[in-house]
């Protein structure tokens, strides 16, 4: 049977606008889905269905196809199930939707795997996300009212200990999957059906969790990264003009070049090496007088044709890995570096063929502290590293 993953995002947000690709740790909010849908393998196609086209740049940038929603089923009145049923009335080659909610960015790719063992190898109708809560409910009294209010799933005389209570299952929203005669019938869940309980650090649900630092931390905990274990960076190759400079050359009277940079930018680089990674740098140009200027003590290399020869080079002296490397660059010259990096950034400001094939996009321009924010999020992602190597 032909399993579609299908995940719904439509342009309008009436908290965050454009949530959906809201940038969270670097990666548009549905591309960490995305990167999990397609890494499981367990799909015939991958689809999200929106209204808005730069939702849809987003999606094919990751490897999705795209289906454009109807304006009928893009109403903040709209349901998914009127969504799923558009889609699956335009793709009759689906069997089997599986419907991932762009708003669960921890989900990982063993959890669709086993997902759709559960559907198509156990004979099972239907399939949705649980997670399991250790919470106490209590009937609601309503304002007004004179009564008391009564336990729901405890004895207060007898409170349960954590660790003796096995707690409950609640939806958490983050997929459903159900057969085509099932959605038609106007169902999500139905026939014979199974719950799939994840992981309590996997449930993060952007549409409860609305503080985007904190859903930040957590995703750069649990979250899933690729198919690759991460290791411990040794390496940061930045490109210089539009990432450490913000690309602006100014030319005085007397035909001498200005450039500025950002003083944040200058600690990010002593704070990498104080944490042991070179930092080297990389220009198209021969930009030799200004780097001697700025005195950043850092390997250079200037007047560049080839990025990735150099990189491949510097890569290979210093017996690292690709792993071991990130690369920071903003133009398309960068493109095949950031492809081939372990670690790859890109400033806000960087085209489109950059951003395309970077792993982190940041929130400042170059030279505005785009190489401090790719500091720390390198820093973040080596305490993920030392966590695992702790487990």
């Amino acid at each position: 049977p032909h399993l579609a993953a299908l995940v719904l995002a439509r342009g309008g947000s009436k908290g965050i606008p454009l949530k959906n690709i809201k940038l969270l740790a670097g990666v548009p909010l549905i591309g960490w889905v995305l990167r999990a849908a397609i890494d499981s393998g367990v799909f015939h196609s991958i689809w999200v269905s929106t209204d808005h086209d730069e939702i849809e740049k987003v999606a094919k940038q990751f490897g999705a196809q795209v289906h454009r929603r109807s304006p009928e089923v893009s109403q903040d009145s709209s349901t998914s199930l009127e969504a799923i049923t558009e889609f699956l009335n335009h793709h009759q080659e689906v069997d089997i939707v599986g419907n991932i909610q762009a708003t669960s960015p921890c989900l990982h790719p063993s959890d669709l795997i086993k997902v759709a063992d559960l559907i198509q190898k156990e004979g099972f109708d239907s399939v949705f996300s649980v997670v399991r809560r250790h919470q106490f409910r209590w009937s609601e009294v309503k304002k007004g009212e004179n009564k008391m209010t009564e336990p729901q799933n405890l004895n207060p005389a007898k409170r349960y200990r954590r660790q003796d209570w096995p707690g409950e299952l609640y939806e958490n929203g983050s997929f459903y999957f159900a057969k085509r005669h099932l959605i038609e019938k106007g169902y999500l869940q139905g026939g014979k059906m199974a719950y799939y309980e994840m992981r309590a650090e996997h449930s993060v649900d952007i549409d409860i969790d609305i503080d985007w630092p904190i859903a930040e931390q957590r995703v750069l905990s649990f979250g899933y990264f690729g198919k690759e274990p991460l290791k411990e960076v040794k390496l940061l190759v930045c490109s210089i003009d539009g990432c450490l400079t913000n690309g602006r050359i100014y030319v005085t009277e007397d035909h001498k070049e200005m450039v500025s940079y950002d003083y944040r930018d200058i600690v990010g680089i002593d704070l990498l090496k104080k944490r042991g990674i070179q930092v080297r740098l990389i220009s198209d140009r021969d930009c030799s007088k200004t780097l001697s200027a700025m005195q950043l003590g850092c390997v250079a290399k200037v007047n560049v044709t080839n990025k990735l020869q150099v990189l491949k080079d510097w890569q290979e002296d210093m017996g690292l890995s690709w792993k071991e490397v990130a690369y920071l660059g903003n133009e398309e010259s960068d493109v095949e570096c950031l492809k081939q990096a372990g670690m790859s950034g890109v400033p806000a400001d960087a085209c489109t063929a950059a951003q395309k094939a970077a792993g982190y996009i940041c929130k400042s321009r170059g030279g505005c502290g785009a190489v401090r924010e790719f500091a720390e999020h390198i820093f973040l992602l080596l305490e993920k590293v030392n966590s695992a190597r702790k487990q």
